[in-house]
């Protein structure tokens, strides 16, 4: 699972690959490399590769249909992401109540 995450992180931590599965996410549907790479200043060939990590993470699931390969979106990976960051929410929150204590006995 955690070689899964890492996948998943370092394909999100890249600014044009969040807009790519943004876009990809609010299109709602399948959409064409072509169509894709329009929206950015970057060739096709760099869209590719993007598309190429956002695929290996399993954000992204790619089709051929006759010579147009189509894109979409698949959120499901980023529930993984959710899970594992509710674990370390905990901390986060005995931080806060421990300070919130802190401050009400030294005030």
């Amino acid at each position: 699972m955690q070689d899964r995450i890492t996948k998943i992180l370092k394909a999100v931590a890249d600014p044009t690959r969040r807009e790519i599965f943004h876009a990809l996410v609010v299109a709602a549907t399948a959409l064409p490399i072509t169509q894709i790479s329009s929206q950015f200043d970057m060739s096709r060939q760099g869209i590719t590769k993007h598309l190429k990590t956002l695929e290996e993470a399993g954000l992204v699931q790619i089709n051929s249909k006759g010579r147009e390969r189509f894109c979409f979106a698949d959120t499901k990976p980023l529930k993984e992401i959710n899970q594992w960051l509710q674990f370390y929410e905990q901390f986060w929150d005995d931080s806060l109540s421990n300070l919130e204590s802190y401050l009400d006995s030294n005030v």
